[in-house]
């Protein structure tokens, strides 16, 4: 559209942009954006006008962004972080927040912390909502895509422009279901059990599971699953054994006994990763020291007594 003027174009033809792309369909992005399909529609044949390009074509039974659409998406995502920052350099008020704040985490973190987030949030800001995104293992391409806004992982991914700081650490748990057999009281006793573990993809093992194949131990692994939240059932009920974040222990895994494992282990670290462009941003800092704050509350709740 030769003589548009470009003042018309604005940040929420911008966001709506990025989220067709992100969701692959009007319908889930119009969702997300709270509008109608029409009106998504509607939108977005008004910046295809601007742009001079489809945006998206049908591929299946969805869509797919062009190439020009994946290009002009990098610029989106900086002048919505520039519109960002232009607001919030001159004050921040938590109260006045209208916002999707997007974590990617697993299961074990997004049980542990997130709930006690939520609604630490929503106290200060009662216009926040929360996506939780499964992290699986990490990429960089989440947090300079602007896909989320933290990344909560034991595995923080490598980049010159990434920044991470330690939560917490959690130590190693040997879990089994005490009706159907003993912990074992030994290495020997532990090998000969069958063992349960996580296997993310791409394909990719536990720390632990590293670390034991680095030390020659060799077990019998008799079921990889996707996430934490699907090991109990494949323990219950039989002699298997499961060596995973003690921290389990309080939710995903809370109807099995554990103990520790028979030979020494390190820990496995936690860590809060964001993209340095967030680093100055007022509300990042809000939102990262809220996020500490209800880690100290969750690990201290997990204390006996």
């Amino acid at each position: 559209m030769k003589n548009f003027d470009h003042l018309q174009l604005d940040g929420r033809l911008l966001q709506l942009l990025l989220t067709v792309l992100e969701e692959r369909s009007v319908t889930r992005a119009a969702v997300r954006l709270d509008m109608t399909q029409s009106a998504v529609s509607h939108a977005l044949d008004k910046l295809r006008l601007i742009v001079d390009d489809p945006l998206f074509v049908k591929s299946g039974r969805g869509i797919s962004p062009t190439v020009r659409a994946e290009a002009l998406a990098q610029h989106a995502r900086s002048l919505l972080e520039d519109m960002r920052r232009f607001v919030s350099a001159a004050s921040f008020d938590a109260a006045r927040l209208q916002r999707t704040i997007s974590i990617a985490a697993n299961d074990l973190q997004r049980d542990l912390l997130l709930p006690r987030l939520l609604a630490v949030l929503q106290a200060e800001a009662a216009g926040v909502s929360l996506r939780v995104l499964p992290s699986g293992i990490p990429t960089v391409e989440m947090l300079r895509s602007d896909e989320c806004d933290l990344v909560i992982t034991p595995r923080p991914p490598d980049g010159s422009d990434i920044v991470q700081k330690r939560l917490f650490a959690d130590q190693y748990r040997v879990f089994y279901d005490a009706r159907c057999r003993a912990a074992p009281a030994s290495l020997e006793d532990y090998l000969a059990a069958e063992h349960v573990t996580v296997g993310y993809t791409p394909p990719r093992m536990l720390d632990i599971d590293d670390f034991l194949a680095g030390l020659g131990v060799r077990r019998r692994i008799s079921a990889w699953l996707p996430g934490f939240a699907g090991i109990a059932p494949f323990v219950q009920g039989s002699s298997r054994l499961a060596t995973l974040p003690g921290l389990l222990a309080s939710n995903l895994l809370a109807g099995l006994a554990s103990c520790p494992p028979p030979l020494s282990c390190p820990d496995m670290p936690m860590f809060l990763v964001w993209h340095q462009r967030h680093r100055h941003d007022p509300l990042h800092i809000w939102l990262r020291q809220r996020l500490e704050q209800v880690t100290q509350q969750a690990l201290a709740a997990q204390l006996p007594g």
